[in-house]
């Protein structure tokens, strides 16, 4: 190709790069500059209409009366008035606006209209607090207007551009566009062929292109449909698609123990009365419709931190992490299974039990005692619910969240935090790295509190990026003073958080050294369900030589379409998907696919919370590359 050919393929290049930074630049500036209003507009609001409802003394009706004419005349997408034990006394919400902009755009550049809080007293006493929340449609379309403006303004400056240099690059536009677009379309996951052009070199690459795409397609798409379905026939019941009983009994097992899992939740037990019955009366066709409704009720409610399983025949289980919300729970499961089983003209009936756990709990008692619950359900009418008292102390959450935040605050500045390390052997039996959850002593003398304990309190307190941020700088302190390599878990606030960001790479540009043996981590969620934020974070560490990858993965690995482009250095399987394996054929041929496809991508595999020895004997017959947990805590590193 002539020179000529090469600066008109260069200054194409460079101007459609100029156009679509322009373009970036101008979206990013403004709406930054439409989120800060609707941040200062929010807050302003709320602090002028709590002034209001301060001088109605009081009075329900008046600050309704008020409340409800602020929300008529503003564009406001919600108002709520919290009292001060955290009953809603008031709410007002808006359907949404129609807009403009295309709802792609709005997807591709959100636009977040914080709440804004103030609190509202009558003289020195706390009435509570007012939350609104403003329309951030109208944001939307103007930012959607200007950005058409801005890019049909510079599109037609980048055309006149382009038209002095079309006579040079005519000949060849067309199959480097068609590799371009093949190369782009492989980076998104779909894998297109293109047709072979006549210049040579070209020909030679295109040639090569397809060639690498096909084998690309068939290896991913074959070894993530295979795990796939390992997984789904070593954990799924073959007719509902939910966890069976050891399955779920193993994720229950997992969510109790876990160091940075919830604190408390809820356990519910569901039974379809007389399914032998049901299958002489209905028919097993209609039956099994009427378990598979039972099993979409808990299936749209499961995900994030819920789990939900069918125990046998005719009984459910369904767990979710939030604290003390049992009889909620389990009156509006109820509510919906006899909504769900309504077309079944009250033929089919279910009874519910539930009781509410706190962490450390055994999975076998309380399920037990979530049975005698269920036992006094099927004594009442059909849909009935019962409720298992559970012997334990308040949450300490009552404290309140602005107690929280300055005990947390403390911790941090006082330094009564510190690291506690739970050693991950590779297969060798060295050390691979130390897992370093952080434990907090949020009061002066206190116990040192686990991450399951605090995490979600550091929540609501949106301190979760400080406390990663600390819990970063001792990991390189230690690793510092005696060199061994850490990881450090990150919540998905902390990714989304710009000044985390911003001070992460400080620290990490800081200490050159101990980088190269630290690396962070963060769920399997992150990745599936925010790809771009996880990716983009993957490319900021992994340049200064930190360590990235996913922990507590497996469940939904194959919802991850780009998982080669993530930029993982390894992948830690759930304890919930690898204890058992010894005994459990199917889970050992799911490890080992998983271990396959991971493999195929340069990605090490590490098996989290093995606590048997023939578990983690069969997990390294698999071809894990590491395995954590009670195990691996009782083991000798070797060297």
């Amino acid at each position: 190709m002539s020179l000529m050919r090469q600066i008109g393929l260069l200054l194409a290049t460079v101007l459609l790069l100029a156009w679509a930074g322009a373009v970036g630049v101008n979206l990013y500036s403004a709406r930054a500059t439409l989120q800060a209003q609707l941040r200062l507009k929010n807050a302003d609001n709320a602090q002028s209409l709590a002034l209001a409802l301060s001088q109605q003394r009081g009075d329900a009706q008046l600050m309704a009366l008020l409340l409800s004419a602020h929300f008529d005349t503003g564009a406001y997408r919600s108002i709520r008035l919290v009292q001060g034990d955290g009953r809603l006394a008031f709410e007002r919400t808006a359907d949404r606006v129609a807009q403009s902009a295309p709802a792609w755009f709005v997807a591709a550049w959100p636009i977040d209209s914080p709440t804004g809080v103030a609190q509202v007293s009558d003289g020195w006493r706390a009435i509570g607090r007012v939350e609104l929340v403003s329309q951030a449609a109208y944001a939307h379309d103007e930012l959607w207007r200007g950005s058409v403006r801005a890019a049909l303004l510079l599109a037609a400056i980048g055309l006149a551009a382009l038209l002095l240099a079309a006579a040079g690059v005519r000949r060849i536009r067309r199959p480097l566009d068609a590799t371009v677009a093949q190369a782009r379309a492989l980076e998104a996951g779909q894998y297109v062929q293109v047709e072979e052009p006549q210049v040579p070199e070209l020909q030679r690459v295109a040639r090569a292109m397809n060639r690498m795409v096909q084998r690309v397609q068939w290896l991913f798409e074959a070894q993530a449909e295979q795990v796939e379905t390992l997984r789904r026939q070593a954990h799924e019941d073959p007719l509902t698609g939910l966890a069976h009983r050891g399955h779920f009994m193993q994720r229950l097992g997992a969510l109790l123990e876990a160091e940075d899992g919830a604190g408390a939740g809820t356990l519910v037990l569901l039974r379809v009365a007389d399914v032998a019955g049901l299958n002489r009366t209905l028919g097993r066709e209609a039956t099994d419709r009427a378990l598979c409704g039972v099993a979409e009720v808990l299936r749209n409610r499961a995900g994030g931190a819920a789990l939900a399983g069918r125990l046998n025949g005719a009984d459910f289980a369904y767990a979710v992490a939030a604290p003390a919300s049992a009889t909620q729970t389990a009156a509006s499961l109820s509510l919906s299974l006899q909504a769900a089983l309504g077309a079944f003209n009250d033929a089919v009936a279910v009874h519910v039990g539930a009781i509410d756990w706190e962490r450390g709990a055994a999975a076998g008692a309380l399920l037990a005692r979530a049975d005698r619950a269920l036992a006094r359900a099927e004594a009442g009418p059909p849909f009935s619910a019962q409720v298992a008292s559970m012997d334990s102390t308040a949450a300490a959450a009552l404290s309140g969240e602005h107690s929280w935040h300055r005990q947390l605050s403390s911790a941090m500045a006082e330094r009564r935090t510190h690291l506690v390390s739970y050693p991950v052997l590779a297969r060798s039996g060295a050390l691979w790295q130390l897992e370093c959850p952080l434990r907090v002593q949020s009061t002066p003398g206190g116990e040192f509190e686990s991450a399951a304990q605090w995490l979600p309190l550091a929540g609501r307190s949106r301190l979760l990026p400080q406390l990663d941020l600390h819990a970063v700088q001792l990991a390189l302190a230690a690793i510092a003073a005696d060199g061994v390599p850490r990881g450090i878990n990150l919540a998905l606030a902390s990714l989304a958080d710009g000044a985390f960001t911003t001070q992460l790479r400080r620290l990490l540009g800081d200490a050159p050294r101990a980088c190269q043996q630290l690396s962070l981590e963060v769920g399997e969620a992150a990745a599936v369900e925010h790809f771009a934020l996880t990716q983009a974070f993957a490319a900021m560490v992994r340049p200064l030589g930190v360590g990235f990858g996913i922990e507590h993965a497996g469940h939904r690995l194959h919802r991850v379409e780009r998982l080669y482009e993530l930029g993982l250095d390894y992948v830690k399987l759930d304890a919930a998907l690898v204890r058992g394996v010894a005994s459990d054929e199917a889970a050992r041929r799911f490890v080992q696919g998983s271990v396959t496809l991971l493999r195929a991508l340069a990605i090490a595999v590490c098996a989290e919370g093995v606590d048997d020895a023939a578990d983690a004997q069969a997990l390294w017959a698999c071809g894990i590359d590491a395995i954590t947990g009670p195990w691996a805590s009782a083991q000798k590193p070797a060297g």
